[in-house]
Order: structure tokens, then C-alpha cells, then sequence
């Protein structure tokens, strides 16, 4: 992950509309998954988009200090595909 806010919001900015999983620490056993699509960043914070048919609400912002912190966690769905033809193409050898 990278380790300045400048570069995580770089980041987040290539990932614009794609869809992502955000796994946050809610308290001190429990964890929150939520789906969602990556729709708008701005200076400080980013805003998710949220699944309609697994949430109640409709978006919910982070900082960007959340993941360098890694209050959260963020996985695009576009990389877990990756990993896992890449993971395919080792086995195949």
C-alpha cells in the first residue's frame, strides 16, 4: 500500500468508477464489509457509492489517513481477478 496520502489518492483517482470491497474496523472484534463503486475523490477524502441491495444507505466517505492507517481495507474487484488468473497461470507450470 502506498505510503503518503498524495500517492493513495493517486491511486484512488486510476480506480474511478470501478467497483471495490471495503473492509473497516467497527470497534474492537467487529469488522464491516461493504460493497460499492469508487465515485468521486477530493482532497482529503473519497467518496463509495454503496450496493443498494446489501446496505440501508446509499454512500459513505473515508479519509485517505483511514487506509494509510489501514482503519480499512480496499480490494477492487478488477485486482482480485488478477490475482487470481495470475495464481491460475502459476499452477498451470
Amino acid at each position: 500500500m502506498p505510503t503518503s496520502l498524495k500517492t493513495i489518492k493517486s491511486h484512488l483517482d486510476s480506480h474511478l468508477g470501478e467497483n471495490l470491497t471495503i473492509v473497516a474496523q467497527a470497534g474492537r472484534k467487529k469488522v464491516v464489509r461493504r460493497r460499492g463503486t469508487l465515485s468521486e475523490t477530493f482532497h482529503s477524502v473519497f467518496v463509495v457509492d454503496l450496493d443498494q441491495n446489501e446496505n440501508s444507505f446509499e454512500r459513505v466517505s473515508y479519509s485517505y489517513a483511514d487506509l494509510l492507517t489501514k482503519s480499512i481495507d480496499i480490494t477492487f474487484d478488477n485486482e482480485e481477478q488478477a490475482d487470481t488468473e495470475t495464481d491460475s497461470e502459476v499452477e498451470a507450470e
